[in-house]
């Protein structure tokens, strides 16, 4: 990391950071007051989290990222907007989840993960069945686990799993892939891939029982 991304880490952690501990995650304290809540898993540097957070004020965001670089990037925007509806994680977004409350959140996004191309690493995808389980046991009844990748057979992985989830329906009519929702935004990531002739490809699926 620069000098200024190791400052902004250390000046406004304390503000916008959270550090799961070893029980559960306690997210009325954490925001300080009670609100829909969602996550967003591997958020980069913050574009989509910090656009959804602005539009949407009365719901709260907690983002989960390992690169500290990027983390430090969001952190200084986040004080940059005065956004007080965020709380970002630089952990495994498997601690997270491990620690959350069940039923706690009304959606989870996943925007872009690593597409691990090579057959070899496919196993180190985030999406597979434990991992979509753990998605499940936060979400409450009706909330939306919305996925995004410009990777096709990422996209073919993600569906098969997600078609066999337990208690999750695919919200697009004919069990396909679903149109780009408004509330995620046009990132700069996704305009790079537009520009090199990707597709990108949506999937919604809502936690049902």
């Amino acid at each position: 990391m620069t000098a200024s991304q190791r400052r902004a880490i250390e000046e406004l952690w304390p503000r916008y950071g959270a550090t799961p501990g070893d029980g559960s995650f306690d997210l009325g304290t954490l925001f300080g007051r009670t609100a829909p809540r969602a996550l967003e898993i591997g958020f980069g540097n913050g574009e989509a989290l910090i656009a959804m957070a602005a539009e949407n004020p009365d719901r709260d965001y907690l983002g989960v990222e390992v690169h500290r670089p990027g983390v430090a990037q969001a952190l200084r925007e986040l004080a940059r907007r005065e956004l007080g509806n965020v709380r970002v994680c630089c952990v495994d977004v498997n601690d997270v989840l491990a620690r959350l409350p069940e039923r706690s959140l009304c959606a989870v996004y996943l925007f872009f993960p690593d597409p691990w191309p090579k057959k070899r690493h496919h196993k180190r995808r985030l999406v597979q069945a434990q991992f979509v389980a753990q998605i499940g046991r936060v979400l409450c009844a009706g909330g939306l686990f919305r996925l995004a990748t410009d990777w096709q057979d990422y996209a073919a992985h993600m569906l098969a799993v997600l078609q066999e989830a337990p208690g999750f329906e695919n919200t697009r009519e004919g069990e396909g892939y679903a149109s780009r929702p408004i509330e995620r935004p046009l990132t700069k990531f996704e305009r790079r891939g537009q520009r090199l002739g990707h597709s990108v490809y949506d999937l919604a699926f809502r936690r049902v029982g």
